[in-house]
């Protein structure tokens, strides 16, 4: 394996070529904040490169938060004394502000909160109106919590399809998206779910699809999770029905506070299978009766996390002040170059060291990177080795199909056959170890991969790189 005789050399050599290749990257202005509020990294000697998994804590956040508890005396908001009015003024105008941020209106969006954006996608699949003759369409290239909804719509007699991607970029072929759409049943109860930005690939799937399928008779279920946190969601511009992302992606605390953005129309349409303390008007044990909360009330189940809200707001601000098109252009420019080096490591018999699953440039896509890593005779380098040597050298990076298993089966060639046969052969128990016995007799299918974020710096990509280049032979 080779290593960097000199890697402090190299590194300033390297980001003279990185700026003059990618100079929009030095405009940022970003340098700064990374040292006032992300210096715990440098400190620390710690390569965080796993973004899409967690988003990173500014310090200013949880320490203003921390001295806000410190102050003030909160009680849960469902009453009218002092300490419950503060709770609850608060929790008010950090609505408000989600609003803001993604320029909804409030006279069309319900700001629901929720504990993360898994939570969210389950409120709207547990509570969508299906039934036989409903259709639920779905992408090949969705995270597991938007999967899952699967089970409620088949539960009540409803029809799911998906849409593959298509390698090499594992973006959806418009045309069998056209033919997809074009199946929305008259007068029924057509539910659409993609992702904005994949947790897999990075691949951005076009905001244009939401008022395609609207058009055709479809409601659309955005997954943003991946996306808000370095693009900007403009919801004066698109509108989807639904929209559900986790606030810990976009800026690392709290960890507890997701968000489902819907509009007033569709939350209506929902019927909620049961009620909980919080979600009513009022309820009779007697009378066997209850009557659902208007809007947003009749999905925050229980009492709100009414201590941590007040982060969301602080952590909102924070963005809004760094800017968050500074972070999508910081995170653009670090991407083109993590591709373009990628691509140009060669074993010494000229093969390639890395496979990358998805988009090889950064047009229509964000700052995650799958790919598999190859020897110089071609085999595949187990990904958990990947893993291993990366956490012993203080890289932070995630390995697997991240719990979104259509991209991972289309980016790894793995055919309906060979699932359905080990599928069959487990039974009702499997471990993830026993599958990847079955599939390829290894650890399991899946990938190495590597994502940026508001914290990134071009010495972590560099970093990360010179770790890679030890696999060279």
């Amino acid at each position: 394996m080779k290593t960097d005789a000199n890697p402090t050399t190299e590194l300033e050599r390297d980001y003279e070529r990185f700026l003059a290749a990618w100079p929009l990257y030095s405009n940022s202005g970003i340098d700064a904040v990374r040292a006032a509020e992300f210096a715990r990294l440098d400190d620390q000697g710690q390569v965080y490169l796993d973004y899409t998994g967690g988003g990173l804590y500014p310090v200013s956040v949880v320490r203003g938060h921390a001295d806000f508890l410190a102050a003030h005396v909160l009680g849960n908001p469902h009453s009218v004394n002092p300490t419950s009015v503060l709770a609850g003024e608060r929790v008010e105008r950090c609505r408000a502000h989600v609003l803001r941020f993604f320029n909804a209106s409030p006279d069309e969006y319900a700001v629901v909160f929720t504990a993360n954006a898994s939570h969210a996608l389950k409120l709207v699949g547990e509570a969508y109106p299906f039934e036989p003759g409903d259709q639920f369409l779905l992408t090949f290239d969705n995270h597991n919590s938007v999967n899952g909804i699967r089970e409620f719509d088949r539960a009540h007699g409803a029809a799911t399809s998906y849409l593959p991607v298509v390698p090499p970029d594992l973006r959806a072929d418009e045309a069998h998206l056209e033919r997809a759409l074009a199946r929305a049943g008259a007068g029924r109860n057509n539910l659409f779910a993609y992702p904005a930005q994949s947790n897999f690939s990075g691949v951005q799937h076009s905001l244009d699809w939401v008022p395609r399928a609207q058009a055709r008779g479809w409601d659309v279920l955005l997954d943003a999770a991946a996306f808000v946190p370095t693009n900007r969601l403009d919801l004066s511009r698109v509108q989807p029905d639904y929209v559900a992302l986790s606030f810990y992606k976009m800026f690392g605390y709290p960890t507890g506070v997701g968000v489902l953005l819907a509009r007033y129309r569709a939350l209506g349409k929902l019927h909620r299978p049961w009620f909980s303390g919080g979600t009513i008007t009022v309820a009779s044990v007697q009378s066997d009766r209850h009557v659902l909360a208007e809007g947003a009330a009749a999905f925050e189940d229980g009492t709100l996390d009414y201590a941590n809200i007040p982060a969301v707001d602080a952590g909102l601000t924070f963005l809004e002040e760094v800017g968050l098109d500074r972070v999508h252009e910081r995170v653009g420019c670090l991407t083109g170059w993590l591709l373009g080096a990628l691509a140009g490591l060669r074993h010494a018999n000229g093969r390639p060291l890395a496979r990358v699953y998805g988009p090889l440039t950064t047009d229509g896509r964000g700052g995650t990177v799958a790919f598999n890593l190859h020897d110089a005779a071609g085999d595949l380098i187990p990904h958990s080795v990947v893993e291993m040597q990366a956490a012993d050298m203080g890289i932070s990076l995630r390995t697997g199909c991240f719990c979104n298993p259509g991209a991972g089966e289309a980016a790894l060639g793995l055919s309906a056959g060979e699932l359905d046969r080990c599928f069959a052969a487990a039974g009702d128990r499997m471990t993830r170890e026993e599958f990847g016995q079955c599939l390829d007799g290894g650890s399991g299918p899946g990938a190495v991969r590597v994502s940026l974020g508001l914290a990134s710096a071009f010495a972590d990509v560099h970093a990360f790189l010179a770790f890679v280049r030890q696999f060279l032979q």
